[in-house]
């Protein structure tokens, strides 16, 4: 779509990493570059280091020095606001207070021209609640890049209410310009991704207050499941304190929705001080910016000569190549898919623990895994009812089928399948409430989070009955609307059935 706004000069508010990083990326596209910041000092500082940090790549052979000139010479510094007013297009990048953010735009309406368009780089706070101070509201945007700027990839495009349709656009484009992978939501607590990232760092800390197992042991599950990063690392590389602020946020934002209710366990972190690696502590002690490593893989059983395979696995990714690798006697028998090994039943996790699902009998949940051919390790939740020997029986089938085993308790849903559901879930509810399309919720999650899937792709792939079924079980397993599936995602199984 064609736009009558045409950016030539950006200014950048606020000299900080961020915004010194929003400033680099517009340099780097051809822009002139107006750096502003309260603190004089602050902004000479911020363009040494940034003259520094190219004077590096040229030593390297990463840039030329003709190259490195012109870049640095189109940021130019300001001393003050008024020096923006010949400015197409103006990032700020300050601290998150609202009260602030709706000052300093409203001085702007006076300095800047009619076709300025104003935006905010906030990660947190209403497009529409910053625009109420303005007499033209409908000329600002949220501009949401994910640090560092130069290097993510993604960046958010806020529509608040008042946001006209050529503000939004001349934003998705200029952002594609830049190179960056440019998504629209609308102006609502979290936008996309810091709100549909919350399950996956709520489903780990609610595993670790329930016992489930160790941060190391519940990282390496996430991570041979496609995560970059288990929970418990990330958030202590972000900063308990940072990720501890957001979720309280959200879950303010949202009038204290179940769903982002904040962890007792990471407020524990934050009251003591655990940052994370910033402070050498947080799940994880560091030593030298490096966490200590301990085994984590159950100890070596002893797989039986035989095992019944109930009913059809195909469903199941490499779950029957994995199973065509066993060197005993392998029965099959019709029924609802199961292992029968040593008088243990194996199924994929439902959502309820084994011993509601299976009372007084020795049964095991199986975790999810895209492919269980090629995947790291097995996830397997025990029940009480299940003797050593049995354990023992059951993970030395998997290890004789090169699976490094991860014993868990008997949670309900487990930890990958569980979080998947309530990530697909929470993008459920985002398309439904339209916050932003199936499309760009995908798009922001693979990456601005670097997820390997997209949640709704995901969901289609796990079957988004399966999810639906779990999320439903887990709201009867604990009685908390917190696991209520969203209207969407019942829509979404029936289309699914309906194929």
């Amino acid at each position: 779509m064609s736009s009558s706004f045409t950016i030539h000069q950006v200014a950048v508010i606020g000299a900080g990493t961020m915004g010194m990083g929003i400033a680099q990326v517009a340099a780097q596209a051809g822009h002139a570059v107006v750096l502003y910041d309260t603190n004089p000092a602050q902004t000479a500082r911020a363009l040494d280091d940034f003259a520094s940090r190219l004077a590096s790549r040229v030593a390297r052979g990463k840039l030329t020095e003709q190259d490195a000139t012109a870049l640095r010479a189109r940021i130019s510094p300001a001393e003050r606001l008024s020096e923006l007013a010949g400015s197409d297009l103006v990032v700020e990048a300050i601290i998150e207070r609202l009260d602030i953010k709706q000052q300093l735009f409203a001085e702007l309406e006076g300095i800047c021209g009619d076709r300025c368009i104003l935006a905010s780089n906030t990660s947190s706070i209403s497009i529409t609640a910053i625009g109420a101070a303005l007499s033209r509201p409908e000329r600002l945007a949220g501009l949401h890049f994910f640090n560092p700027a130069p290097v993510m990839k993604l960046v958010e495009v806020i529509s608040g209410l008042a946001t006209t349709a050529e503000v939004r656009d001349t934003l998705l484009t200029l952002a594609r310009d830049w190179g960056k992978m440019a998504v629209h939501a609308s102006s609502t607590p979290g936008f996309i991704v810091n709100r549909i990232a919350r399950p996956y760092y709520g489903e780990t800390l609610r595993a670790l207050q329930e016992g489930c197992g160790s941060p190391q042991l519940l990282d390496t599950l996430m991570r041979s499941s496609g995560f970059p990063m288990g929970a418990c690392e990330l958030t202590d590389l972000i900063g308990q304190d940072v990720n501890f602020a957001v979720s309280s946020s959200v879950y303010r934002a949202f009038h204290d929705e179940p769903r982002y209710r904040p962890s007792l366990v990471q407020q524990a972190l934050v009251d003591a001080g655990r940052f994370g690696r910033k402070t050498g502590q947080g799940f994880y002690a560091y030593e030298n910016g490096k966490a200590e490593q301990v085994p984590l893989a159950a100890p070596a059983g002893q797989a039986p000569d035989r095992v019944l395979v109930l009913g059809d696995w195909s469903e199941l990714k490499g779950a029957e190549a994995l199973l065509g690798r066993y060197r005993g006697e392998l029965e099959r028998r019709d029924g609802s898919p199961a292992l029968l090994i040593d008088g243990v039943r194996v199924e994929l996790t439902s959502g309820r623990s084994c011993a509601l699902r299976h009372p007084g009998l020795a049964a095991m949940a199986l975790d999810w895994a895209d492919d269980y051919e090629s995947v790291s390790h097995i996830a397997l939740g025990v029940s009480e009812y299940c003797t050593e020997q049995q354990v023992a029986a059951v993970v030395g089938f998997f290890q004789s089928l090169d699976k490094q085993v991860i014993l868990l308790p008997d949670h309900p849903g487990m930890l990958v399948l569980r979080t998947i559901a309530m990530l697909v879930n929470e993008a459920a509810e985002a398309c439904l409430h339209r916050v932003a399309s199936p499309e760009d919720i995908d798009l922001a999650m693979r990456f601005g989070v670097n997820y390997p899937k997209g949640p709704v792709a995901w969901g289609a792939e796990v079957g988004y009955r399966r999810l639906l079924t779990l999320l439903d079980n887990l709201r009867t397993v604990y009685g908390e609307e917190k696991y209520r599936p969203s209207l969407q995602l019942r829509h979404w199984a029936v289309a699914e059935e309906a194929i």
